[in-house]
């Protein structure tokens, strides 16, 4: 049975400005790659984090059935907060500990939706550190955001 995996980025130019996110899909059987899916989208003024968001949301959202998959990102935020600060932030009324509405409920409320469905192990990688798969998806985030960019 094949293995699959989601390798997601954002960018951002400017924190605010146009951002792009990308996700590079991939089925491994063997350790081989059977096949491949790049996703990317971007939005005019947005932030770096809601583009790491929306990269893993878009990952999971494109499954047309529920799955087992790894979700590797470069992101702290994410890997953090979907795998521990999420349970207190839903316990809280999506309030963080000290009380503040949760940045990015919108997003983080979806992608708690699009995890459910599937069987998710999120990993963590060093950014901009010559992995392959997430140097990929971070080409595929810049991709996503060029529309967005002035002067486009």
């Amino acid at each position: 049975m094949a293995e699959l995996f989601a390798y997601t980025d954002g960018a951002c130019s400017g924190n605010p400005g146009p951002g792009g996110w990308g996700a590079l899909m991939i089925a491994r059987e063997g350790g081989k790659v059977i096949k491949e899916r790049p996703l990317s989208g971007g939005e005019p003024l947005t932030t770096n984090n809601r583009m790491e968001l929306l990269a893993a949301i878009g990952a999971l959202e494109s499954l047309s059935r529920d799955s087992e998959i790894t979700v590797v990102t470069d992101s702290q935020y994410v890997k953090n907060g979907v795998t521990t600060w999420i349970h207190g932030w839903k316990r809280n009324g999506w309030r963080t500990a000290q009380k503040k509405p949760v940045k990015n409920e919108d997003l983080w409320k979806r992608l708690d939706a699009a995890q459910a469905r599937h069987n998710v192990t999120w990993a963590w990688v060093k950014g901009h550190a010559g992995h392959p798969e997430n140097e990929r998806a971070d080409e595929l985030a810049r991709a996503g955001m060029a529309p967005f960019k002035a002067g486009k």
